[in-house]
């Protein structure tokens, strides 16, 4: 694998992880598009390993908050924090049977499989999601802050989370979607989003691991260097992100899914790939 595919796939995934643009479908579709090999479990792994580091230094604060939250619960205090960290954890709760599901059923394995197939389900839901973060953001009062967060709409948010499984769909734009609904103002809604997120690419980075030991892929320099370059893309795009809900709406991510996925349908329904010409 050349040193350009790490730095490419790592920025990518940083970038793409926490915008809501959906960090799956643009890895899925980009070795499609670039004609590269497959990059192996151990760069996954170690991608995962810089996003979730990015999220934990940034919001280090909320995660000295629950921690303390979870060693509260752990001594029978429902405090604050202790609430936080239980609704964290609830809605966390249904992207993991979801997952198990879409892993026993194979049906991603027969999305990854079919490079047509897969454009269009990315392609659709790059655009029907995105719709939906607009029209979320433009109807949603603006009144909560996280807070004000309770067991129903943590649960609430955690639901559409699991549908962040299907390439295409954006973790952080499906969970923002939900609670811009709920009435969260943007950059809370955005701070609930990145704080699910731990629970959600470490269980992910968990699965990773446990394919790249079945498969034998070890740790070496390029995967240091992937980990590093996504670490700083994350912690980037976070920053970014967190300044711009501060200031502007979800326009300009729609119109970014709308133009992907219009590129992704149109290759899909009317070249060659499509045809199989």
């Amino acid at each position: 694998m050349s040193i350009e595919q790490i730095i490419i796939i790592a920025i990518v995934q940083g970038i793409t992880e926490f915008l809501p643009i959906s960090s799956s479908g643009h890895l899925a579709i980009l070795s499609d598009l670039a004609g590269w090999p497959d990059q192996g479990h151990g760069i996954d792994v170690m991608v995962h390993v810089g996003s979730l580091l990015a999220i934990i230094v940034y919001f280090w604060k909320d995660v000295l908050m629950l921690l303390a939250g979870g060693w509260d619960l752990v001594r029978g205090r429902l405090t604050d924090p202790a609430r936080m960290a239980l609704y964290i954890v609830l809605a966390t709760i249904p992207a993991v049977f979801f997952g198990l599901f879409l892993e026993k059923s194979g049906m991603l394995d027969a999305v990854r499989s079919d490079v047509v197939t897969k454009f269009k389900i990315i392609g659709w839901n790059a655009i029907i999601f995105g719709v939906l973060l607009y029209v979320a953001d433009i109807a949603g009062k603006s009144t909560k802050i996280m807070e004000h967060m309770k067991m129903k709409p943590a649960l609430t948010i955690g639901i559409a989370q699991a549908f962040a499984l299907i390439p295409g769909t954006s973790r952080s734009g499906i969970t923002m979607t939900a609670a811009r609904l709920l009435g969260f103002k943007r950059p809370e809604a955005a701070r609930f989003s990145f704080l699910l997120g731990i629970p959600a690419i470490a269980g992910a980075g968990v699965l990773t691991i446990k394919k790249a030991v079945e498969s034998g892929a070890g740790i070496s320099s390029d995967t240091y260097l992937a980990a590093g370059l996504t670490f700083f893309s994350s912690i980037t795009a976070i920053a970014i992100l967190m300044t711009m809900v501060k200031h502007m709406s979800f326009l300009p991510f729609l119109v970014y899914r709308l133009m992907l996925g219009g590129f992704l349908l149109y290759m899909a329904y009317f070249t060659t790939m499509g045809t199989g010409a």
